[in-house]
């Protein structure tokens, strides 16, 4: 094969048990595929799904629990919510992860009762439904094998679940659904729509240099399998040049080759920085493309084959054994290895050295078949993301559309590649994200509360042209299913701005225009309303509300209906004004916390959210937040002792800094507050050094003297520090005595500017500093010079 994938690592004679079949498809087409596999190989007695048993789970358990105790619904979910976003987290952990839920177990009986009894019950099956994936293809009829039974839709299911399916010989298929190819297919059909050719996908060039160049440059944010922050450094460092290097990519990025050097070993290896060593010169065919280092299972089979003359399938059990670490077993391949090394003239002391060479990083190899498959995927979507980044970022934003967190990522990528986003528009957008002449229209079924029934609706009725007004609207669509909600959503939202009324007018009449469309429809539609259609002359119909004479909203109110309604900020957003206060005195954002360290020190800028008070087993006030800026939101704890202090300040919608103590895990990041100011006081409270640059030339006497009165009207603890540019361009730095300190304000920064002019004042920040008492965690403050 063309990569130099083995079948043996796939199927052998000497293999025990099957292989895993894991097929993806396109999500919109599994459904599909499983409906041709039924009827191509006899229906359903010959095709099921697989069962799978629900069990108790964290957070199902305790809702389950305190359903079953009477506790308040709405205290439950609280108290379920309040589980971490870890996989498979045991309550036992959960209580361990997270000080609010111990902190309740103990302050309150009735909880505690629910998680002692949570405890005993977790894990149980809980309830029996169909297996995502699973599907079983037989050569007789299924129930020679074992029961059946039908699902909620009349689909066959098998009793057993997938381990006992396989466990009676019956081969187990997973069909998956791959989000990623979904998001190729709508790509595509994005690119014919604006009259350009689509790519072959199946036969793209796997030399692309614009590809390589976004790979390189770490910008592969919704590149399949490369978009962590992790992976990015690591593509960085790695630079791939060749397909080869995105599946080596691939393969390494994993705890065990990370842990254990491997992944240094090849990044050094391949840019020269240690050269390239081969135990023996047979093994160079073998790890060429690898620079000498094991980085496949496949490498390690290729080695026992050719170096020591093992077969295929004996290979493919030394390659699982290495992956079992079972002394007994390595010990006789051992001295297997080692002989038919000997017979291939190979000493015993370097085969020896080999084998353990292949013990220590054959357990760590990657399936490579896996790898090149995955990495082909990868390379396709950067090949997209490199040659039509609107359409695939449109299609990336359909297939999240969901997900608030990743829509606003997605949104985040868009403004880096300086893609407009445009709102939604009852009178020009889809249901899904489109592009428009190099810029994305948002897709009406991203709006909440807007079902794709009441989208058809839309869609259908503007058909017959464009909505003129809300009164032309609620005449035209059908009501039915464009229900009062839906019609709000898309108001608060911004859709209807294109008619040209307010948002507060249209506000304050849509429910009269919908009964003015509803009778307006009932009459067309009604035959026996028609028998007295005299009695409904036209100018009656004509006489319709009007649109009352009242202002619009202010930003504030609409940017709060548009988050309600979208899930984040579209038009504008509430940090402008503020960032010139960001960029000075925060060095960090939401997205940047994921690399960020545990236990790193960062300052954090946004908008408080969702504030939650509660009490200590010592009767002390700590809260619970959420910051948002523009990029998502961060859960912050601020515990008792910092509460007292900062509590007043502790309020929905307010701009803050937080500076804080990274707290995350793979799954979930947040912040231990430390300190807690009003953005707003930034300047004031965190400025070591003001900053005033003036040109040489225009530092004349009255100048100088107009700038030292504003200065000594504005006393405080600031150092000043001018800066002089020469008309060469030159800098002089002159630090002003002591005893000219200032307060850094905003009404100094204004008072100057009227002196010296615009843009001519900064602040430089105070770096990030603990207490004395603090010792734990990292002094880390990249901007210290902010300006």
């Amino acid at each position: 094969l063309v990569h130099g994938l083995l079948f043996e690592r796939f199927l052998n004679p000497a293999r025990k048990s099957m292989p895993d079949i894991d097929v993806d498809f396109c999500i919109n087409g599994r459904e599909s595929v499983y409906k041709y596999v039924v009827d191509r190989y006899g229906g359903g007695e010959y095709v099921s799904q697989i069962i799978t048993f629900g069990k108790l789970m964290t957070r199902a358990v305790i809702r389950d629990v305190g359903r079953a105790l009477g506790i308040p619904l709405k205290e439950v979910d609280a108290i379920a919510k309040m589980v971490p976003e870890v996989l498979n987290i045991s309550l036992e952990n959960a209580l361990k992860q997270e000080p609010r839920l111990a902190e309740m177990a103990q302050s309150k009986p009735e909880i505690g009762e629910l998680i002692d009894i949570c405890k005993v019950l977790e894990g149980l099956p809980r309830h029996a439904s169909t297996h995502a994936a699973g599907v079983v293809i037989s050569d007789r009829p299924l129930v020679e094998y074992l029961p059946l039974f039908k699902g909620k839709k009349g689909e066959v299911v098998t009793q057993y679940d997938m381990k006992c399916v396989e466990k009676i010989g019956l081969v187990k298929f997973d069909f998956l659904g791959l989000r990623n190819l979904t998001v190729m297919a709508d790509a595509l059909r994005l690119i014919e729509s604006q009259g350009k050719q689509a790519p072959d996908m199946a036969n793209l060039d796997l030399t692309d240099a614009d590809t390589y160049r976004l790979l390189i440059s770490g910008d592969t944010t919704g590149v399949f399998q490369l978009e962590s922050s992790g992976m990015k450094d690591l593509m960085v460092r790695l630079r791939p040049e060749c397909f080869a290097d995105i599946v080596a990519l691939v393969a390494l990025y994993r705890p065990g080759p990370l842990d254990s050097g491997m992944v240094d070993d090849f990044v050094n290896c391949k840019h020269g920085r240690k050269p390239v060593e081969y135990l023996v010169p047979e093994l160079e065919p073998i790890l060429r493309e690898t620079y000498g280092v094991i980085v496949y299972q496949e490498q390690v089979m290729k080695i026992a084959v050719e170096l020591a003359g093992y077969t295929m399938s004996e290979a493919d059990d030394l390659r699982k054994a290495m992956g079992k670490k079972i002394p007994e077993i390595l010990a006789k391949h051992r001295d297997r290895f080692v002989n038919g090394a000997a017979e291939k003239g190979i000493p015993a002391e370097k085969a020896a050295q080999l084998f353990d060479l292949i013990e220590k990083f054959g357990g760590y190899g990657f399936n490579k078949s896996h790898s090149a498959a995955y990495a082909l995927v990868s390379y396709q979507t950067a090949y997209l993301k490199a040659h039509y980044p609107v359409e695939f970022l449109a299609a990336l934003l359909t297939s999240e559309m969901h997900s608030t967190d990743a829509v606003v990522k997605y949104i985040s990528e868009c403004r880096a590649h300086h893609i407009p986003i445009l709102p939604p528009d009852i009178n020009a957008s889809d249901k899904h994200f489109t592009v428009v002449d190099g810029a994305i229209r948002f897709g009406l079924v991203a709006v909440k509360n807007v079902g794709e029934a009441a989208i058809d609706a839309i869609l259908e009725a503007r058909k017959e042209g464009m909505f003129t007004s809300i009164f032309d609207f609620c005449k035209r669509v059908e009501l039915k299913k464009v229900n009062k909600r839906v019609i709000e959503s898309l108001i608060k939202c911004g859709a209807f701005d294109s008619t040209g009324a307010f948002r507060s007018q249209m506000m304050a009449v849509f429910e009269e225009a919908m009964i003015d469309g509803q009778l307006r429809q009932k009459k067309r539609n009604d035959p026996q309303l028609g028998l007295f259609s005299d009695f409904f002359d036209e100018g009656q119909w004509n006489d319709r509300p009007e649109l009352p004479d009242i202002p619009e909203w202010d930003r504030k109110e609409k940017l709060a209906l548009e988050k309600e309604c979208l899930g984040f900020y579209l038009s504008g957003h509430p940090l402008e004004g503020h960032e010139a206060v960001l960029e000075a005195f925060t060095d960090c954002d939401t997205i940047g916390l994921w690399e960020r360290e545990a236990a790193e020190i960062v300052r954090v800028g946004g908008i408080i959210r969702n504030v939650k008070v509660i009490k200590t087993r010592k009767d002390e006030l700590m809260a619970f937040l959420t910051l948002e800026d523009r990029n998502g939101s961060v859960e912050i704890t601020v515990f008792s002792d910092l509460y007292a202090q900062a509590g007043a300040i502790l309020e929905a919608d307010r701009a803050v800094i937080v500076q804080g103590q990274v707290e995350k895990d793979e799954n979930s990041v947040k912040l231990i507050a430390e300190n807690v100011i009003r953005m707003e006081t930034a300047p004031e409270l965190w400025t070591a050094i003001v900053q005033i640059r003036l040109d040489a030339d225009a530092a004349d006497r009255n100048t100088l003297l107009r700038l030292k009165e504003v200065l000594q009207e504005h006393p405080g603890a600031c150092r000043v520090r001018i800066e002089l540019v020469q008309p060469s361009g030159a800098v002089v730095h002159i630090a002003l005595a002591e005893q000219i300190g200032v307060k850094a304000t905003q009404e100094l920064k204004r008072s100057v500017q009227a002196v010296t002019g615009p843009k001519t004042v900064g602040f430089r920040c105070i770096p990030v500093v603990r207490d004395p008492g603090q010792t734990n965690g990292k002094r880390r403050f990249r901007k210290e010079n902010g300006r």
